[in-house]
């Protein structure tokens, strides 16, 4: 049965770090392109970071230099390493994982950043 588990969301205050980790079953793993999106309250679901199979990555901008996606393919899990954290980093973070055969999504966890 495909499941996520996403973990490592909280409440830090600006400047501080949070770990995500999107833990994976049900699916094999290495051959799925993961990401991280996030949805603030009031705005659309965003692209943060994605990874490909082969371990290339891609950030959005707002998050270049801040943010580093990581994959462990023997633990099926996949990581973002959130650093200087902002308020505007506040929203649910959602793993995702696709191929050309389909995409899931998993049920999000949430960050809030501030003071």
């Amino acid at each position: 049965q495909l499941q996520f588990v996403e973990s490592g969301g909280g409440l830090v205050q600006p400047g501080g770090s949070l770990r995500l980790s999107c833990a994976v079953f049900g699916l094999t793993f290495s051959i799925y392109n993961m990401g991280w999106y996030r949805q603030a309250p009031g705005k659309q679901r965003e692209l943060v970071a994605t990874i490909s199979s082969g371990g290339s990555t891609n950030y959005a901008d707002s998050v270049k230099g801040r943010f580093t996606i990581s994959r462990d393919s023997a633990k099926k899990t996949m990581y973002l390493q959130m650093n200087s954290l902002k308020p505007e980093d506040t929203a649910v973070y959602y793993c995702h994982a696709v191929r050309t055969v389909g995409d899931y999504w998993g049920h999000g966890t949430q960050v809030t950043v501030s003071s």
